[in-house]
This record gives C-alpha cells, structure tokens and sequence, in this order.
C-alpha cells in the first residue's frame, strides 16, 4: 500500500474540518480555498467520506461539510479505506475484500509477507486518527507538498 493524492487531499481537508467549532458546517468553497484543493476533486473526496460516515453534510443555506465525529474517534484507517478501498496490497490477504486465491493454503509469501506488511499497515492507520491531522492543521502545515513526493510507478 502507498499513499494516493486522493488520501493526501483527505488528510488535509479533515485536518481543516477537525478545526472547526463543534456543529459548523463548513462550505466546500472554504475548504477548497483553505487547503488548495480544486472544488470538483474536493467535492468527490468528501463524498467519498461521506458515504462512509466520516464526514457528514447538510445541504441549502447554512450547509457544508462536518466531521461526523470527534477527530480522535475518526482513525485514518477509516479514511483511507473510505477513499481508496482495501488498505491490504493483495486481494487474497484482504480482511474486507477477500478473493480467495488456489495457492492460498501453501503459498508461504502469502502466510508470512503479505499478510505481515497488511497487519503492520492496519496498525499504524489505527494507531492514528484526524486528531493527529488537526494538529498539523492547526500548525499552518499544508500537505500540498507531500503531492511532489507520491511514488510513482516507473513509466
């Protein structure tokens, strides 16, 4: 698993709304011009969240974005899976979208290294959550910069 531009975007645009009063709704504009993200891209992630009950959203005058919880109950787990899918590198080790494989009961890269780098990626997207996003929110950190250091597949 790496990162995707998409989880940097959510990771910043939580980290904006995780900052905000308790019951404000925060329009997508004032998300997008806060953290550089274009609307239509934005509009998609917080969908994204939304489906998935991290964010929720309230339409019409007054309306906007919110977190749908507080930030430490939200683990960046839950986001990642919200907006990219399994957070495991292969079908056939995956907790939520499991594809059985015919080599599974003896494949030992399967039992030993896939399975070890899933459970260590589960751990660390669990032991962290939006609280630790608003933190660098609240430092003025833009994860702009983090777009130019994604790896990239060799072309």
């Amino acid at each position: 698993m790496r990162l995707s531009a998409t989880d940097v975007y959510a990771f910043q645009a939580l980290g904006y709304l995780g900052l905000q009063e308790p019951g404000r709704w925060v329009p997508s504009e004032e998300i997008s011009e806060a953290t550089g993200i274009q609307r239509p891209y934005l509009v998609r992630i917080l969908a994204a969240l939304g489906a998935k009950g991290v964010v929720k959203s309230k339409k019409g005058l007054g309306g906007g974005y919110a977190l749908s919880r507080k930030p430490h109950l939200i683990s960046l787990c839950e986001v990642v899976r919200a907006v990219d899918g399994p957070v495991a590198p292969l079908s056939c080790i995956s907790l939520n979208w499991h594809e059985p494989c015919v080599e599974e009961d003896r494949c030992h890269a399967r039992a030993s290294v896939y399975t070890r780098m899933r459970d260590a990626m589960l751990a660390v997207l669990q032991e962290f959550s939006v609280q630790d996003l608003v933190t660098d929110a609240r430092q003025g950190v833009s994860y702009g910069h983090c777009l130019g250091h994604l790896l990239k597949p060799n072309a």
